[in-house]
């Protein structure tokens, strides 16, 4: 069936440090993207490719945006969420699958300038601002341990 409806799945990867006993969270912020630009963001996120699995996207976009390895055994799931966009149409559905990584190899470092503007480390209870709004309801619901293992946002 040709026009079934679809959604368009994204892997974020919550890295998570411990520095000086606090514990801090890896952001970029956004520019030159078309969506949420001067927005601060997960470590690392990006759409799933076709024939890719939602673990083997997340690996990918932290190669691709930090320049870290990341194995699969080391995403630990957080949550998915359905998100729309209210008269979005269609594009705007979207699954997000967040895993948190504690364990990689190589340190983060942009590797696409041309999409990130900065990348830094922050203590948990003091995020920047803004931070994009899907991205910090999961965020602020972690901190607090009051994350679903589903959610949604927007409906």
């Amino acid at each position: 069936m040709s026009d079934r409806f679809q959604v368009v799945p994204a892997a974020y990867v919550i890295f998570r440090r411990t520095h000086e006993g606090v514990e801090q969270l890896l952001m970029q912020l956004r520019q030159n993207t078309g969506y949420m630009d001067g927005h601060w963001a997960c470590g690392a996120a990006g759409h799933v490719e076709q024939g890719e699995s939602v673990l083997a996207a997340a690996a990918r976009e932290a190669r691709e945006e930090l320049g870290v390895r990341v194995e699969v055994a080391d995403l630990v799931p957080v949550t998915v969420m359905h998100r729309t966009h209210p008269g979005g149409g269609p594009i705007e559905e979207r699954v997000d699958f967040f895993f948190e990584c504690r364990s990689w190899v190589g340190e983060p470092a942009l590797q696409e300038a041309d999409k990130a503007a900065a990348l830094a480390w922050f203590d948990d209870d003091a995020l920047p601002a803004p931070v994009v709004p899907h991205e910090l309801h999961v965020l602020d619901a972690l901190r607090a341990r009051t994350l679903d293992p589903v959610v949604t946002f927007g409906f």
